[in-house]
């Protein structure tokens, strides 16, 4: 007999659902499949998932709130781990020429483009705030449509305290504004502003720019690219030891492009997450999944700069890594969908569909040290969307298309389609 809660009266119960992946189990290929399956839902969390026949029995559905889901498919709310949400205009132009090989430095100057991420820093810097929220609020909302409930959004394309400020204030206000959880992660080490020495800007981040940020409270997490000509793993070191000063947990962007010792690092500090992981070695692999350290891999950036080093992350699902996928959302990765994601992990990475969802659900969260969303489950926030497909194979089979039809945060519908 299932436990009788009649006495509890849910706000919301979605019934007849397909499918419910709930996205719990041990491992990354487990989803926790229900079919034909309800979940109730009270003050913004989950009280109840089963069959129709349990929810029914365990609580008083009189007078409320229903969603009929019949034929359709019930997934957690999508994490989105990995992005660089603030930043002002597009680098279409750039990306547009070296679509027909003009992808050379001299080239792209002929035609007056200048490249880069310190072209976004050009654009981006002396922005004023209310353009940059602008901007923003519509790449975020676009997001929302698309099943993505919970944002990390880095800084890093302004280089200097007050920018970096400015941009991270941007994201709060998006946290405030929107529907949307959106985490903070200064990555004021994203590179190099023009006319000054690196020693000096390294002096700069971690005597001016972390204190400032913690003390105001603006940011989770700190985070900095380790690979070559940017910072090496020692600098990183410093870096992210004087953010945890303040509350800041670690990240790194590593072995993108390089491995100069980044991978190794996040094993030893045992950080949040370790992002890109093109050249990691897999001793090293080895070294995170023991460390428990998440991998957060962007498809969808090694699709759109045509990477050199594609790599088997397969072998990171093979060695037992934690993995989150993320959309990686910037000028030279624009993206709004972990749909395509999910597509371009299945087809380029080898993930089993059921692998690449858990990990832009579960493993998403994960990568954000959370423990309260990104599964279906008793306790857990109602972050969920509605899939308009009869099974969810269908996000990785239909390319291109928004099948998200219901999004529902924090125990209310934001998105109806």
């Amino acid at each position: 007999m299932f436990e009788n809660n009649r006495s509890i009266k849910p706000d919301l119960i979605i019934r007849n659902a397909a499918e419910v992946i709930t996205c719990t189990g041990d491992s990354m290929e487990e989803i926790g499949l229900l079919s034909n399956a309800a979940i109730a839902i009270k003050d913004g969390r989950i009280v109840g998932v089963g069959s129709n026949e349990e929810i029914a029995m365990r609580f008083n559905s009189e007078e409320i709130a229903a969603i009929d889901a019949s034929g359709k498919v019930v997934a957690p709310g999508f994490v989105d781990s990995h992005t660089h949400l603030v930043f002002y205009g597009t680098r279409v132009e750039e990306y547009s020429a070296k679509l027909t090989g003009k992808n050379n430095p001299e080239s792209l100057k002929k035609l007056g483009i200048t490249t880069g991420p310190n072209r976004t820093v050009e654009l981006t810097r002396n922005r004023p705030e209310e353009e940059l929220l602008e901007q923003s609020k519509k790449r975020l909302m676009t997001m929302l449509t698309h099943g993505i409930t919970t944002v990390e959004s880095k800084s890093g394309y302004g280089l200097t305290t007050e920018s970096e400020i400015k941009i991270l204030e941007v994201s709060r206000r998006l946290h405030e504004e929107t529907p949307l959880d959106v985490f903070n992660t200064f990555l004021g080490a994203h590179g190099f502003p023009e006319n000054v020495t690196k020693a000096e800007y390294l002096d700069v981040i971690i005597n001016e720019m972390i204190p400032q940020v913690g003390e105001r409270g603006l940011a989770e997490f700190c985070d900095v690219w380790c690979d070559e000509g940017y910072f090496t793993a020692e600098e990183s070191e410093l870096i992210l030891k004087a953010g945890l000063q303040y509350g800041m947990k670690p990240k790194i962007h590593a072995d993108a492009y390089s491995y100069i010792g980044g991978t190794d690092l996040a094993a030893e500090m045992k950080m949040v997450s370790v992002d890109h992981l093109n050249y990691t070695p897999v001793e090293v692999m080895e070294k995170l999944a023991e460390a428990k350290v998440t991998g957060v891999l962007m498809p969808s950036l090694d699709f759109a700069v045509s990477h050199k080093r594609p790599f088997e992350a397969r072998k990171m699902l093979d060695l037992g890594m934690n993995i989150a996928l993320a959309t990686d959302l910037c000028p030279a990765s624009y993206t709004q969908s972990m749909q395509f994601v999910i597509a371009l992990a299945c087809k380029l990475y080898q993930f089993s569909v059921e692998e690449a969802i858990k990990a832009a659900t579960y493993g998403g969260a994960r990568a954000l040290d959370l423990d309260d969303r990104g599964v279906i489950q008793e306790g857990k926030l109602a972050d969920l969307q509605i899939w308009d497909v009869p099974t969810y194979k269908h996000i990785a089979y239909e390319l291109g298309t928004n099948i998200v039809e219901t999004v529902i945060k924090n125990g209310k519908v934001v998105v109806n389609r």
